[in-house]
């Protein structure tokens, strides 16, 4: 039997930086949530990976892949022999709604059913964590609050966000992290606040948004392009950027918002995960 799993996109609703460590790492406070799409992961009897996909040239198979090395760190936790996998690659690189962390947290799942791992062995998590701040999160692919590094997570009830129809927009720009936390202005502007996921994001904000816009100006027309649909309940960037994501009351407004968007743009017309 063939086993796939996806690698779900994950859109940061909110993202609140509170503070510069001395580490150079940042202390930040975010809501995640998680589209029912993104890539594609197959477990293969050929070791190695194979990527393929519309994305697949800006990766390496081998070396410091994400999957790669969630492959080698679950063989050597649970005794297993290293497994080999197919990866179609659907979302854009450096692109911030999960890529490589998602694509880690769907390797470390598929290989748990494979061995008939639990998916609450906390050894999981333990591998999670070690990949990368976003890994733990993908891991569980559905909303939850991040604080710390993003890596500390409380799981919460979608609310009205589950199945809500969801739109991903990005310009076609890789966006690296690290220049856009570099570029935050070191201003606390308070925490995000308690409640419904979807109430909280509406008051809320990405504080990565104006340094990645500094970065890459194009940002600016993705989202003003989203903020002019009918039917729009939110539209921000997500994580880092250069990807922008619109909430809409139902699928016909999204889908006539994909409709109107450039024809140059990668989209993925998409909903929230329950």
């Amino acid at each position: 039997m063939t086993l796939t799993e996806t690698a779900y996109a994950k859109i940061n609703l909110a993202l609140h930086v509170r503070a510069r460590e001395a580490s150079g790492y940042h202390a930040i406070e975010t809501f995640f949530a998680f589209a029912e799409d993104g890539d594609r992961l197959t477990l293969s009897d050929a070791p190695g990976l194979v990527i393929e996909g519309e994305f697949a040239a800006g990766l390496q198979a081998d070396g410091d892949n994400l999957v790669t090395r969630a492959a080698v760190a679950f063989a050597e936790a649970f005794g297993t022999e290293a497994r080999g996998f197919r990866l179609e690659k659907a979302l854009p690189i450096a692109a911030g709604i999960g890529g490589g962390s998602a694509d880690a947290a769907a390797a470390l799942r598929l290989l748990a059913r494979a061995e008939g791992v639990t998916e609450d062995d906390p050894r999981l998590m333990t591998i999670a964590a070690g990949l990368g701040a976003d890994v733990p999160a993908c891991l569980l692919s559905r909303t939850c609050r991040g604080t710390g590094r993003g890596d500390e997570l409380a799981s919460v009830e979608p609310g009205r966000l589950a199945g809500m129809a969801l739109l991903l927009v990005n310009p076609r720009l890789p966006l690296a992290t690290g220049p856009v936390f570099q570029g935050w202005d070191g201003q606390d502007r308070g925490a995000l606040a308690e409640g419904d996921p979807l109430d909280v994001a509406l008051d809320a904000r990405n504080d990565l948004e104006p340094p990645a816009r500094a970065l890459r100006p194009e940002i600016d027309a993705v989202l003003a392009t989203l903020r002019a649909q009918a039917g729009v309940v939110l539209a921000r960037m997500s994580g880092s950027g250069a990807t922008c994501f619109a909430l809409f009351g139902n699928d016909a407004a999204r889908d006539t918002a994909a409709a109107a968007m450039p024809a140059g743009w990668w989209q993925m017309a998409t909903r929230v995960r329950g």
